[in-house]
């Protein structure tokens, strides 16, 4: 039997206001422990939460990206367990009546949207002081209370790959928005897994398993992948899928059980007393709007409608929004350059050269990238040494046609170059010539070899090619 992966996501997004969700604690990163706390958010006796407006903003905001129903009224619940990174033994969130319902961000449909405050951090110590994965914990007070936007899809991705490929969708919008940093290694950005596994060709949903905290988008996919392998090796010897949360092992690989997985009565839900509805009104709605920028998927269909770019190709750009300022600002510097080539330099060999960086961090400037692709288009380089040019220039800098000049990498193309040699590749392949005029184009990948070998890669295949047949009388 062949079983269908079923996976949804729940993301956990800091929002990037000054001071924290019902406190005006300061919100930095990297602060001495325990410095940026506060009654209200140690949730001391007598202390009273009071609404960021900010994080209100940045909640609608989000809902706007994403299409969802934004709601008129809004309410804060307790949610009640016991942890100690909770000191108040509640957490206030969002229940019944979140702040964004619905809604869709590129194939995925959202379930919800909701805003809370975030838990503080545990911190694990060894015997001698330093962090250890064991002994006695300590609890760091100065990330509880900070804004969350709890973004809960829909079941609707089939795999670890397309989990990756749409949380960096998600990002991108995220920032593009202007609502987080969304930096996962300061834990910005936190995404919990639901996975389960059912029959293909069925609908029914099969048990699900959570998988807590995936802190980079690769332990993501690999997460996704062994859960989904160890469940189907569960269910193909005989035994059940348990409904728990679990924690995948980056470095070991292995899945092991936390705890038995809650449901929603389990927290105990109940209005939080000490806060009045959230109304939201036009004004609010209007602001929110007038903050919008152009968000990822409208700039692919612009980056499709105005320069004829592949769907693919505009994807890519629009969803790294830094490979897609690259090569906007790499266009813009030369208005002779063909938009489709300069994306596939973009988005194929720069990135193959840079990988996940920020090309803007490179060496490598826009208008350098964009004069070499024009000198590729005017076949004053061929590809090959095109991409010896684009190595230096990710090394070091510089300008293209200086690099080309001074380490020979020009492309050889006029007749007069490259007769003589054609003939010797003619005279060294004489049967391959022959197949070639008796109908047999395979063997002119032994006479472009000869050719390409003699000009070390500087001869135009094309205009090699068209000589050979010229020559031939084919």
């Amino acid at each position: 039997m062949k079983y269908e992966p079923v996976i949804g996501l729940e993301i956990h997004v800091q929002l990037g206001t000054r001071t924290k969700m019902f406190c005006g604690c300061e919100l930095t990163f990297g602060e001495p422990p325990n410095t940026r706390t506060c009654p209200v958010c140690l949730g001391l006796p007598g202390a009273l939460p009071v609404v960021n407006a900010r994080a209100i903003h940045f909640g609608l905001m989000t809902g706007m990206a994403m299409g969802s129903e934004l709601a008129p009224r809004s309410v804060f619940h307790r949610k009640n367990y016991f942890y100690p990174d909770l000191p108040k033994g509640y957490q206030i969130s969002q229940y019944d009546e979140p702040l964004c319902l619905g809604g869709r961000l590129g194939d995925v449909r959202i379930h919800r949207v909701h805003l809370e405050e975030d838990a503080a951090k545990l911190v694990h110590v060894g015997a001698s002081g330093r962090i250890h994965s064991s002994s006695s914990s300590v609890v760091d007070f100065n990330r509880g209370g900070t804004p969350l936007a709890e973004i809960v899809t829909e079941p609707d991705l089939r795999s670890g790959e397309q989990a990756r490929e749409w949380l960096t969708l998600l990002r991108t919008t995220l920032r593009q928005l202007g609502v987080s940093d969304v930096n996962m290694e300061e834990g910005s950005l936190r995404c919990d897994a639901n996975i389960s596994v059912r029959p293909e060709g069925t609908t029914e949903l099969g048990t699900k398993t959570e998988l807590k905290n995936m802190n980079s988008f690769r332990f993501l996919e690999r997460g996704i992948r062994a859960e989904v392998a160890r469940q189907i090796e569960l269910l193909e010897s005989g035994g059940e899928v348990v409904q728990e949360t679990l924690h995948y092992d980056p470095r070991s690989e292995r899945i092991t059980s936390m705890r038995s997985k809650e449901e929603a009565h389990d927290y105990r839900y109940f209005p939080e007393p000490d806060l009045v509805p959230v109304r939201i009104e036009q004004a609010m709605l209007d602001e929110a709007r007038g903050a919008m920028p152009e968000l990822p998927a409208d700039r692919a269909a612009r980056l499709e409608r105005e320069h004829g770019l592949s769907e693919a190709s505009a994807k890519q750009l629009a969803f790294r929004a830094e490979l897609g300022d690259f090569f906007e600002a790499a266009l813009g510097s030369d208005g002779d350059v063909p938009a489709q080539p300069l994306a596939h330099w973009v988005t194929g060999e720069l990135v193959a050269r840079i990988g996940d960086s920020d090309p803007g961090d490179s060496r490598v400037e826009p208008v350098a990238l964009a004069a070499l692709v024009g000198m590729v288009e005017r076949k004053e380089v061929n590809q090959g040494g095109a991409r010896q040019a684009l190595d230096c220039l990710v090394a070091d800098g510089g300008e293209p046609r200086a690099i080309v000049e001074a380490q020979g990498l020009g492309a050889i193309g006029g007749e007069d170059e490259l007769s003589g040699v054609i003939d010797a590749a003619l005279a060294a392949n004489a049967d391959a010539a022959a197949k070639i005029q008796g109908g047999n184009e395979k063997p002119m990948g032994a006479i472009l070899g000869y050719v390409m070998r003699e000009t070390k890669g500087r001869a135009d295949g094309g205009e090699v090619t068209r000589l050979v047949r010229e020559k031939l009388g084919v």
